[in-house]
């Protein structure tokens, strides 16, 4: 009789042992998911500013275009920046697991930022474009544009932190590489990056326009 109660007694701590260790491993499970969706959540916030921007420069192009002897090469080089972030392509919904993928993206995406920013500065040369409502209503939809990309990548890098360490953390390294968890590239910090272009069109002091 005491060897059945002590069997059963063992028997038990086995099963509330063995659910102990289920549950564990359920919540190190959904805790990775967790932190990978909001990886993925994080890069759409990345992709839907980069593409707000895309979506205000045919409209600055048009515009700075109607200003008398404006520089074309200025205008076709941030047409031609603007196609080839079109040429990289990333699914908005999931973040990259290729570091080379996301290198691509970034270097097209700042190479547009590179320049736009030299179209906006050659604008100053341009006062006339200074009484254009249009021109106005752009300065501020583009200053805060790539104000909020900077925050969006500066997320984006929190959460692939948070992520990236989870992953490699132990015992949940284990259940990374069994359910296939990969680790996640980051934005990676250019030159002068930490300064988000600056969209000033204060024509107080300007030059004369180029014949």
């Amino acid at each position: 009789m005491k060897k059945s109660v002590i069997a059963l007694g063992c028997l038990g701590i086995l099963v509330l042992g063995g659910l102990l260790a289920a549950l564990s491993l359920a919540g190190l499970y959904n805790g990775l998911v967790g932190r990978s969706q909001a990886v993925d959540s994080q890069w759409a916030q990345v992709e839907n500013v980069y593409q707000r921007r895309a979506d205000l420069i045919p409209n600055l192009v048009a515009t700075v275009s109607g200003a008398a002897n404006f520089e074309k090469s200025t205008l076709t080089e941030v047409t031609n920046a603007r196609a080839s972030v079109g040429q990289v392509k990333i699914d908005p919904s999931q973040a990259p697991t290729d570091p080379a993928q996301l290198a691509a993206f970034q270097k097209a995406q700042d190479g547009l930022s590179s320049a736009l920013s030299r179209l906006l500065v050659v604008s100053e040369n341009y006062p006339e474009l200074k009484a254009t409502a249009n021109f106005r209503d752009l300065q501020a939809q583009l200053e805060g544009t790539e104000n909020r990309i900077t925050v969006e990548r500066q997320k984006f890098n929190d959460v692939v932190q948070g992520y990236d360490t989870a992953i490699k953390q132990f015992p949940a390294v284990l259940m990374a590489s069994m359910f296939g968890f990969q680790n996640k590239p980051y934005f990676e910090a250019a030159a002068g990056a930490e300064t988000p272009p600056k969209v000033n069109f204060d024509f107080s002091a300007t030059q004369p326009a180029k014949p």
